[in-house]
């Protein structure tokens, strides 16, 4: 979505859900005895206030909040068949490993994510579009009554979806990874159809890299990478690139990220998606350096760059002059025409988890609208 004018504002798309909400989405997940029509009616309120309150703030490219999603990967087992909740292994993040200390702390406060489990044990098969129709209902009616630039809805990609549902079924990872693909293409498509952008959440292609594949070397798992991108672009293929966005995240976590793979490794790989806006982190102490290595980089020109200019896992709320700041970098990179401003990542990127309270959230966002027309006096 590239703009002539003024620097275009959004976010990575998760919110903080409301409690009653909360309560809802949480005993619908565990199984329990739900009124389905009352937690119907308290999803699409929330879209409405939320969406609300994005234009309200300011911000041009606004999300239904991902209010109706438990986790931004794991909601698909309510959709797709072939997921069983069990118990498998789970990979702790490298930088976790190596600093117990400090994970011991994370356990101890309880500010680490708790969620269910859910294991692909049978083939996958996309049954149930109720929900995806019920999102973008909800998110057109709530556009319908704000006015901002544009709508966009969140889905992840295939390798994401494989890093946080294991495979105990299909023989190999490159064919979990290809029956991802092909059962998330509905979604995908239907995304777009209804006149939003799509955003693929890709947190495999960073984090992946101190998570599941923490074991491997940068060099094999720069091969992993290339196979998730081309599975994700064959995904892709019936979607224009210029309706889709791709979020890079290295983990929503405050920790000590000592293992990041840094951008300079994975940006060739990363630029071959077909999504031609990216959404990448550029404000967090361990990424705000990032934008020289993507100025190193061989950046298509058919891309937008939407850095992260504000911090998810902090409640220091930045001022807008140091916004700006961060916004011009990359406009030195692709030009003015050519960047948004946005979020490091969501801030409710699970039901119920976020390390910033939600009236800072807000606070934060109105300092991302603002640092955006600082940035648009500069450039214009």
């Amino acid at each position: 979505m590239p703009q002539t004018d003024r620097i275009l504002t959004t976010h990575v798309g998760s919110l903080p859900r409301p409690e009653q909400l909360l309560d809802l989405l949480n005993a619908d997940d565990r199984g329990e005895d739900v009124d389905q029509q009352l937690l119907a009616d308290t999803v699409r309120d929330a879209v409405r206030d939320q969406v609300r309150q994005q234009a309200e703030v300011g911000i041009d490219v606004v999300s239904d909040g991902e209010m109706s999603k438990i986790g931004y990967a794991t909601y698909l087992r309510h959709r797709i068949s072939g997921f069983e909740i069990g118990d498998a292994p789970r990979a702790t993040p490298a930088d976790l490993d190596k600093y117990p200390e400090y994970r011991d702390r994370l356990h101890a406060s309880g500010d680490t994510v708790a969620y269910l489990r859910p294991i692909c044990r049978a083939e996958l098969a996309y049954v149930d579009r109720g929900p995806l129709q019920t999102d973008l209902e909800n998110l057109t009616a709530a556009l319908g009554e704000v006015q901002v630039t544009g709508g966009f809805m969140n889905a992840p990609s295939p390798g994401i979806v494989a890093l946080f549902q294991p495979n105990e079924f299909y023989p190999d990872e490159d064919s979990y990874l290809t029956a991802i693909a092909e059962t998330m293409k509905t979604e995908y498509d239907a995304i777009v159809a209804a006149g939003f952008a799509l955003q693929i959440d890709a947190p495999d292609l960073g984090m992946g890299r101190h998570n599941k594949f923490k074991d491997l070397s940068d060099a094999d798992f720069l091969k992993r990478a290339e196979v998730q991108v081309e599975v994700l672009n064959h995904a892709l293929r019936d979607v224009p690139a210029d309706q889709v966005r791709m979020h890079l995240c290295w983990g929503n976590y405050e920790g000590p990220h000592t293992f990041d793979v840094e951008v300079e490794k994975i940006a060739d790989v990363v630029l071959g998606a077909k999504p031609s806006t990216l959404l990448c982190e550029a404000a967090n102490p361990r990424h705000g350096h990032d934008w020289a290595g993507w100025a190193a980089a061989k950046i298509p020109d058919d891309k937008i760059f939407c850095p992260g200019v504000i911090d998810t896992t902090t409640n220091f709320v930045e001022h807008p002059g140091l916004v700006a700041e961060r916004i011009l970098r990359y406009a030195d990179i692709v030009g003015r025409e050519r960047v948004m401003a946005g979020t490091d990542c969501g801030f409710g990127t699970f039901a119920g988890w976020g390390g910033v309270v939600p009236e800072l959230a807000w606070e934060k966002m109105r300092s991302l609208v603002r640092g955006a027309e600082i940035a648009t006096e500069k450039l214009w």
